[in-house]
């Protein structure tokens, strides 16, 4: 007999003890200890994926030497499938299960273990019993000998060290948990007490983040007017080279480059990462697509509205900078500009629709391969450039009244703290018309659920500006490919769709050897060599194939890549000004 929610007794205990035995070799050692058990088997399974970031990554392959005992018994159990053990317990009412998790991948959203840190991200670190996810857990930590730091948003047992306490195994799996010699200091914002664990060195300065992070909380905590936690912690790895985020339930994980934080462009772009995470605190914890929670943990949880979870959240991060003056009004529109330029420079936005991209998350966005950029678009981008045209468009429908926050506020009011669950395609498609005063049936049915080009134009104008393509008379020739050095050779990495490499057989993989009888020693020549020729005009191109030479002749298209800038109208009506003073916070 399994154990289920039917037969499991209200008083089944469940408990972790986390240590680290090697981690120079990167492992982490987990007990979990579980009584009050009164079937006669129970399985205990390993999530495959952790929530925000949509893939199944399989995190059991990194589970070894499993074993489950009952005092010094040996309790028998045998592996179902690939993340679930079955244990029997008909003499065993009280077990220990043990095994060790290899813990050597960098990210925001996989354990990491060496001898200076540890980073468990808990999905991919605890297993739960199957029908008991909402059962309580303690988590005790055992720190590596001369750690003496734990940072976690799990609530600390008083009066018992490193020993922590999750209400549920979704408060568990949205915890994750920083172990070492972390930089820590804090601030208040909000009325919230928040914690900043830095590993890894780096030249930020202390009383600067506070102030500015305090700046953008209080910014985005102002559009939703409530804070949901007593208590934040921001995780911070800096690396070398680093980068990325995930939200979870009361704090984020961030990456970062330890020496960027004194270049301007880097102090912003990791503004913008806390911007976007900590907006993640209302849109997708908590006011969240109907998929999104409870979560299934050993499948894909499908939803068609990640460009609303994700993109319009990435609309804001960029958004919050301005509000909190740390962009100029000049600043903001420039990258915007850039984000403008990524969906409309990417093939894929014209064959994808954003809410199949949405729902395909788990198969493409974090499995790209050469034809992803032709194929598809990513919900982020795309999103974020629909989440400043509904912003536009409810702005200047309701005269400046109304705005996107409010839609937000709204549905986060009536989802969230009201009714208490997820929202529907349908429901927040009708409270963003309710909000605006207007209809959003092409807006849904062109730019949402079709792969249309969207008219940029048509909505900026509402605020006296418009978009300029700088490149838009420009005749220079392109192959319509990406190539660089690879082990000595000049090899194409990708094709663009439509290109000259797309159109007359030019292959990723491909070695340039030569055009026009002309050496080529690498990208930079080759395109030297392409722009001095003119659009419509054939060239020769001699390249290796899988160790065969061949030659193709080829007629040069146009490059087809916007470059924009956004201008403001000099005789703009009251109205235009009006819509650009409250969106641009001017």
């Amino acid at each position: 007999m399994v154990f289920s929610v039917d037969s499991a007794d209200a008083q089944t205990e469940i408990s972790f003890e986390v240590s680290f035995s090697e981690p120079q070799a990167h492992y982490a050692d987990v007990k979990m200890n579980i009584s009050g058990i009164k079937t006669d088997s129970i399985d205990i399974k390993m999530p495959v994926w952790a929530p925000g970031s949509y893939l199944v990554r399989e995190f059991s392959k990194n589970v070894e030497q499993f074993s489950v005992s009952a005092g010094q018994q040996t309790v028998p159990f045998r592996k179902v499938n690939k993340n679930t053990w079955r244990i029997s317990t008909a003499s065993s009412k009280k077990i220990e299960v043990s095994y060790k998790v290899y813990a050597f991948e960098v990210s925001v959203r996989t354990s990491f273990v060496d001898d200076s840190h540890a980073f468990l991200s808990p999905t991919g670190t605890f297993m739960y019993v199957e029908g008991l996810l909402q059962r309580p857990a303690t988590v005790v930590i055992r720190p590596y000998e001369g750690w003496k730091k734990v940072s976690t948003g799990l609530e600390l047992v008083k009066g018992k060290p490193f020993t922590y306490y999750a209400s549920d195994f979704d408060v568990l799996f949205d915890s994750p948990i920083e172990v070492g010699n972390q930089d820590i200091f804090e601030f208040t914002a909000a009325g919230v007490k928040h914690e900043v664990a830095m590993y890894g060195g780096g030249n930020y300065d202390k009383a600067k983040l506070s102030a500015d992070m305090t700046k953008i909380i209080e910014a985005e905590t102002a559009i939703f007017k409530h804070m949901p936690n007593k208590r934040y912690v921001f995780i911070v790895h800096n690396f070398q080279s680093g980068g990325g985020g995930l939200e979870h339930l009361n704090s984020t994980v961030l990456g970062a480059s330890r020496d960027a934080y004194a270049t301007d462009k880097g102090y912003k772009d990791f503004m913008s990462l806390v911007a976007h995470e900590y907006f993640h605190l209302w849109n997708v914890k908590r006011l969240r697509p109907q998929a999104l929670g409870p979560f299934d943990y050993s499948n894909e949880n499908y939803t068609t509205d990640l460009w609303i979870s994700e993109g319009f959240t990435a609309y804001y991060d960029n958004l919050m900078l301005r509000r909190t003056q740390l962009y100029t009004p000049e600043n903001y529109l420039n990258v915007l500009c850039a984000d403008i330029e990524t969906v409309t420079n990417q093939p894929g936005a014209g064959v994808q629709p954003v809410a199949e991209s949405s729902f395909d998350a788990w198969i493409k966005y974090y499995r790209p391969n050469e034809n992803s950029k032709n194929t598809g678009i990513s919900y982020y981008n795309k999103g974020a450039v629909l989440g400043m045209v509904l912003d536009l468009e409810i702005i200047n429908a309701t005269k400046g009244a109304k705005g996107l926050d409010d839609v937000l506020k709204a549905m986060y009011d009536e989802y969230y703290l009201k009714q208490k669950r997820g929202f529907s395609s349908e429901e927040f498609k009708a409270m963003a018309e309710k909000i605006g005063g207007i209809s959003l049936d092409n807006f849904y049915r062109d730019y949402v659920h079709k792969a249309l080009p969207i008219n940029f134009n048509l909505h900026l104008d509402h605020a006296g500006l418009a978009l300029i393509d700088d490149n838009a008379g420009s005749v220079k020739p392109s192959l319509g490919l990406v190539a660089a050095i690879k082990e000595g050779r000049l090899t194409v990495s990708s094709v663009v769709r439509g290109g000259t490499a797309w159109n007359d057989g030019i292959s990723v993989n491909d070695e340039i050897i030569a055009v026009n009888g002309n050496r080529i020693v690498d990208a930079v020549a080759l395109d030297k060599l392409i722009s001095s020729k003119q659009v419509g005009e054939k060239v020769t191109i001699l390249l290796s194939r899988d160790g065969l030479v061949r030659t193709l002749a080829v007629a040069l298209k146009k490059e087809n890549k916007a470059k924009f800038r956004i201008e403001a109208s000099k005789d703009a009506s009251a109205q235009q000004f009006a819509v650009r003073k409250k969106w641009l916070n001017l």
